[in-house]
């Protein structure tokens, strides 16, 4: 069962950042396409990662060692999450184009993680 929502997870993980990344890197340049709307889709995708990191995290404890570099990468995007958090006051003139390459950079990530174990 754990392994299934892990599994479908990583994929949402990785189509819902690579929509917001497009939609935020389009609304960088497209002012009609800023919002509220942007925002609360990077927190559904976002939000997404640490359901997907609390998933694997009880499926390593059923299930015994997935493999390093799946934790790295899944470690890794979660720690990515706090990176773009960190530094939107940096970019404050920008947060389209950084939630944007951001967003996109998590999506690589989740791919990344999910062909280790295919």
């Amino acid at each position: 069962m754990i392994q299934n929502v892990h599994e479908i997870g990583g994929w949402l993980v990785i189509f819902t950042n690579a929509a917001v990344g497009v939609w935020a890197l389009l609304a960088h340049n497209i002012e009609r396409l800023r919002g509220r709307a942007v925002w609360v889709a990077v927190v559904i995708a976002q939000a997404l990662i640490v359901v997907q990191v609390l998933a694997g995290l009880v499926m390593q404890a059923e299930v015994g060692n997935l493999g390093g570099q799946h934790q790295l990468y899944g470690f890794a995007t979660f720690v990515s999450v706090g990176a773009i958090y960190v530094y939107r006051n940096e970019m404050r003139d920008r947060p389209y184009l950084l939630y944007g390459l951001g967003s996109l950079w998590l999506m690589g990530l989740g791919i990344r993680a999910i062909f280790l174990v295919l």
